[in-house]
């Protein structure tokens, strides 16, 4: 039987500077308990940088397949990123090419073997595994995702399934989980953040944490900076990033959580489930 527990996650570490020091911030000075990093941000050398100075920061990998930036070079992967090395917004044509085509197969799986590569090379230790835009729930992803994580040390990895999840998007949840059941890969139940995604503030947080269940293990998930704007990324302009790192910090946050007796967790594994120190 699973043990209950809560896990607080900040996506797109390495993305830029304001978001690594709202990251390192909001876990020592507040609810924050693990980070995932993107292997090829604008700012991953200092965020691996601020990890290595904060070992106790639990840190996973943001695997990203969409809308940002590859670790191989674009000559090696050229059905996957335009000439500058980014991926495409264009998820529905790229999950349609990953299914039909065994030349871009071929070149994805290269890509999520190089981000494993490059966390792996970080010293870090993967505490979990998610992808930018959920992309994993693409089966073909899944299948990589799992037969190459695995000897990388991959023992957990996000399932995003929120309350009120569309019906259409509830068989592939399922597959999801299935599929990391059978690989003995740790999974959550639950997640909050996909709703609230960009407008997570200390109101919302707030009532998350009074909805969250004691009988199962959830994730909420947050894109804090200490500014907000499109200085952090152009593909999320109106996302209000400082309002999420100041409800991570918020003294009325941490006490709902002390008063709620909801412990600070991190993936780790379902064996290495614990409340952080």
């Amino acid at each position: 039987m699973r043990a209950p527990g809560l896990i607080i996650t900040a996506d797109d570490f390495g993305l830029h500077a304001s978001v690594n020091k709202a990251i390192v911030h909001a876990f020592r000075e507040g609810v924050l308990d693990c980070a995932s990093l993107m292997m090829a941000g604008p700012a991953t050398r200092d965020a691996v940088a601020r990890a290595r100075a904060c070992p106790s920061l639990a840190v996973g990998l943001h695997l990203v397949l969409a809308d940002g930036r590859a670790v191989l070079p674009p000559r090696w992967i050229p059905d996957l990123v335009d000439a500058d090395g980014r991926f495409g917004a264009r998820m529905v044509r790229d999950s349609a090419r990953f299914f039909l085509h065994p030349r871009v197969r071929r070149q994805l799986a290269a890509e999520i073997r190089a981000q494993f590569e490059a966390f792996a090379d970080t010293g870090l230790r993967l505490d979990h595994v998610n992808a930018h835009k959920h992309f994993h729930l693409h089966p073909t992803i899944l299948s990589m995702l799992i037969s190459i994580g695995r000897p990388f040390g991959m023992t957990s990895v996000r399932l995003p399934l929120e309350d009120g999840t569309p019906p259409w998007l509830r068989p592939w949840l399922a597959l999801l989980a299935h599929r990391l059941d059978a690989a003995g890969v740790f999974h959550n139940d639950y997640i909050v953040g996909i709703r609230h995604s960009g407008r997570f503030d200390e109101a919302a947080l707030l009532a998350a944490l009074g909805r969250a269940p004691r009988n199962a293990v959830g994730e909420i998930y947050l894109h804090p900076a200490l500014e907000s704007g499109a200085a952090i990324a152009s593909s999320m302009p109106a996302y209000r990033h400082a309002d999420e790192y100041a409800a991570l910090v918020s003294p009325r946050v941490r006490s709902a959580r002390e008063q709620l007796r909801i412990e600070g967790f991190r993936f780790g594994g379902f064996a290495d489930l614990a409340p952080r120190a």
